[in-house]
């Protein structure tokens, strides 16, 4: 401890510096008990509930894993040496065990310093295949789940840099696997090639009006090395490691097999490429083959997808989302708009879902219509399925129960409702595995099964219930009563006897698995039994608050003291919050917060203060609300300075804080509220951003929830940025940012000129540039150090604060 004490003191005096070369530090002993431990793995359960697999993975990447090659093309991050995403999460280790077993045995035959990812169960589900990354490539193998061993069936020749890399043949003895292309290139090294002549854009005249996407192609050497990192052949590969050639080489994007698995759907990238969007709108064919590889039909042709109507539900022409209906051997079903894809065209129905069956030397078939933009399809049988639609602008989704086999007879609206009105959920439908291996709909006559999360007023009770499709009526098959524990419902095991997979947990026990009978009382068998590795803070003192808003509007936040807790003493508090917005009062001021809720203090969590002797209030709701024809941003900052405001007084009112000394803090579009709450109001003493936009007229064709462009509502995005008013903001800040972020509209330079624009004035404002990192921050060096500059900021801005003044009022301006 005294270690970091002096640390501190050493270090405290070079945050007044203009530049610092500081190597990676690490957060006090605390802190770093909590941030560094090891992960219970992540559970992969078969259908029948009988095996269950454990994969392991170590929490953090490392700073050497992030600094390998990376080239970033088309909205995707390629290490172009392995051929795998350069972000990909790996696991390292693998356990299997029957549910029925009290504990779990180490797989064998695994790779030396495994790295796998992608994991795809066999239709039978006797199998697992899944990619391993090794230092020259990736490579195919297969786990028998009953014997706990695995076994390597390619060499390191895969392609996984465009995904779907791995498809089962219905045999469960082959997989569709896609290999590195022998007509592959050699890669143009953009850093040291020659440019032959300019890089030239055009518009026609036709509006595109994109997001600000990242890692876009920009240059012909750019569109070369895409096609060559996209380029792969197609091979049929036994279990036993038998290889046939299946397909040659292309950009293949998309492979899928048919349910009864006699056809293969591949799609494929053409050219032209675009430098506007994303790989996902280049130009693209779908194509059905049959299991030797002989064409039979070409399906979709699909244009480049750069121009598109306004609007969040805007969307493009043709088919769309074509796939295999899970309930039939080989039917095609896709989506097309009947308004032209233009939000603003008024139309009696949006959308037309078409179906087509084998051997598709057929027209499509219509089955059915949504009056919004489609959203899904759960299939049953010949005569029942469900349908989902949904419309940003009004919040509303809609749920079809339909006859697939009757195009004439109306679907029935089972469910329109406010889809951010979580007390209205009436659950998921319950689905299970058919003869073809798809999840469809469980029935049981006219029966089908619901499962939800269980919000009410009075707190979350999870539930099952049995809807009976002639007559609309639902009956409650089961619901929670816990009231110091939280069960989650995870899925069915089988409904006919009762079984479901559930998960639960409290404040101090870590979740786990459980398979319980919901017919039989007080019948629930454990299948897991992970530990909490956050030992440290199991006797947090954590609550649910609730309070108003000045208007009435109803809100909450997650509320823990600090580990040394005395009553009657003031401390210091962050506040931690993202924003939301809300199209009604009521929606926004619902309860969805959970008090038994296991504590997980993961990495970018403010709960690690606690033992640092600060109040954290997490979650902290902050709810931007228009009703009717206003918008949410046309009041955006003053219900912002609301909600901070309403959140300091709760916890005032109860005594623990002192209010001069409250931080303010969050992530990305956190982070625009937290410099949005310090430019305009006077409520905190300092605050941290992390990987945030601070200047909206960057994103000038809407951002986040905002439809609107600059050019239509210049005043907003004026008003919302806080780069536009850097001159009102005096209270310390830390900015923080990764380098490499990727996500939309939160490019670094948000940061680096949020910074000059605030030192230019005068600001006490700090920097931190994290090399290597996206907008979520992966390797252990990073988060660590991240932890250390939030810990030395709060400790000198906050809780050793020199100056301390009441503020005088709420607004600045």
């Amino acid at each position: 401890m005294k270690k970091h004490v002096f640390i501190y003191f050493l270090l405290s005096g070079l945050f007044g510096f203009a530049q610092q070369n500081l190597t990676y530090q690490t957060p006090p002993d605390e802190i770093l008990e909590l941030a560094d431990v090891e992960l219970a793995p992540g559970v992969q359960i078969d259908s029948k509930g009988e095996y269950m697999v454990l994969i392991s993975r170590n929490q953090y990447k490392s700073i050497a894993e992030l600094s390998e090659t990376e080239l970033r093309l088309a909205g995707l991050r390629i290490n172009p040496v392995t051929n795998i995403g350069s972000r990909t999460t790996f696991y390292t280790n693998l356990k299997v065990k029957k549910t029925s077993d009290k504990d779990a045995k180490q797989v064998t035959g695994l790779p030396e310093n495994p790295r796998l990812s992608g994991f795809s169960w066999s239709p039978d589900e006797s199998m697992i295949a899944c990619l391993n990354t090794t230092d020259k490539g990736v490579e195919v193998w297969v786990l028998n789940v009953k014997e706990g061993r695995v076994k390597k069936i390619t060499d390191a020749n895969v392609n996984a840099n465009m995904r779907s890399t791995i498809n089962w043949f219905k045999d469960n003895k082959n997989l569709l696997v896609k290999t590195l292309s022998k007509d592959k290139k050699p890669l143009i090294d953009t850093n040291l090639s020659v440019p032959t002549g300019p890089t030239v854009s055009v518009s026609d005249g036709s509006k595109a009006q994109n997001r600000t996407y990242q890692d876009l192609l920009k240059t012909p050497d750019d569109e070369f090395n895409f096609e060559q990192l996209a380029l792969s052949e197609l091979k049929k590969v036994s279990i036993n490691g038998d290889v046939e050639n299946f397909l040659p080489a292309d950009m293949y994007r998309g492979v899928s097999l048919s349910p009864d698995g006699n056809y293969v759907m591949v799609t494929k990238i053409k050219r032209p490429f675009s430098y506007l969007v994303t790989f996902n709108r280049f130009p693209y064919e779908s194509s059905i083959y049959d299991l030797n590889g002989k064409l039979i039909k070409k399906v979709n042709d699909v244009p480049l997808d750069e121009v598109r109507p306004k609007g969040f539900m805007a969307t493009r022409k043709g088919k769309r989302n074509m796939s295999w209906r899970a309930d039939k051997p080989s039917t095609l079903v896709w989506t097309e708009a009947l308004d032209e894809g233009d939000p603003a065209n008024e139309v009696e129905n949006r959308d037309a879902v078409y179906q087509l069956e084998a051997p598709f030397n057929k027209k499509g078939e219509l089955l059915l219509k949504t009056k919004q933009r489609f959203a899904g399809i759960m299939w049953g049988d010949d005569n029942t399925a469900v349908a989902y639609d949904r419309w940003w602008n009004t919040r509303n989704t809609k749920t079809y129960l339909f006859n697939p086999s009757n195009n004439k007879k109306s679907p029935k609206i089972i469910s329109d409702r406010n889809y951010q009105d979580v007390y209205s959920d009436p659950g998921r439908f319950v689905s299970s595995k058919n003869e073809f291996g798809r999840y469809i709909l469980e029935t049981n006559g006219d029966k089908l099964y619901l499962m939800g999360a269980g919000y009410t007023k009075e707190g979350q009770f999870p539930f099952v219930d049995e809807y009976n499709i002639k007559t609309g009526n639902t009956k409650r098959l089961y619901q929670s009563e816990y009231t110091n524990k939280l069960e989650s419902l995870s899925s069915a095991i089988n409904m006919k006897k009762g079984e479901i997979l559930v998960r639960i947990e409290s404040q101090t026990e870590y979740p786990n698995y459980y398979i319980r009978n919901i017919n039989k009382k007080d019948d629930l068998k454990a299948i897991t039994s992970f530990e909490n590795p956050f030992k440290s803070i199991e006797k947090i003192d954590k609550r649910v608050i609730s309070y108003k808003r000045d208007d009435g509007l109803d809100l909450e936040g997650t509320l823990y003291l600090p580990l040394n807790y005395k009553e009657g003493e003031k401390y210091p508090m962050i506040l931690w919050a993202y924003p939301r917005e809300y199209k009604d009062k009521s929606s926004a001021s619902q309860s969805t917060t959970n008090p038994n809720e296991f504590v997980y203090p993961y990495w970018g969590s403010p709960i690690y203060w606690v033992t640092r002797g600060y109040v954290v209030l997490d979650d902290a709701a902050f709810p931007i609300v228009g009703e009717g024809t206003e918008e949410p941003n046309d009041t955006f900052r003053s219900q912002l300075v609301g909600n901070g405001k309403a959140a300091i007084d709760a916890v005032d009112a109860l005594g623990y804080i002192d209010r001069t000394k409250v931080a303010v803090g969050g992530h990305s579009y956190g982070a625009f509220m937290t410099a949005n709450l310090l430019s305009h109001s006077n409520l905190f003493a300092a605050g941290i951003a992390r990987s945030g936009a601070y200047n909206r007229t960057l994103t000038p064709f809407g951002f986040q929830s905002e439809e609107r462009s600059y050019w239509e509502a210049p005043e907003i995005y004026y008003n919302m940025s806080p780069f536009m008013h850097a001159d009102k903001m005096k209270t310390p800040l830390l900015l923080i940012h990764g380098v490499a972020d990727n996500n939309s509209g939160t490019y670094p330079l948000q940061s680096e000129r949020y910074f000059n624009a605030l030192k230019g004035l005068g600001a006490p404002v700090r920097l931190v540039m994290l090399p290597k990192e996206s907008h979520g921050y992966r390797a252990k060096e990073s988060i660590m150090h991240m932890l250390w500059e939030q810990d030395q900021w709060l400790e000198k801005n906050l809780k050793n604060k020199q100056e301390i003044k009441t503020p005088e009022k709420t607004l600045k301006d």
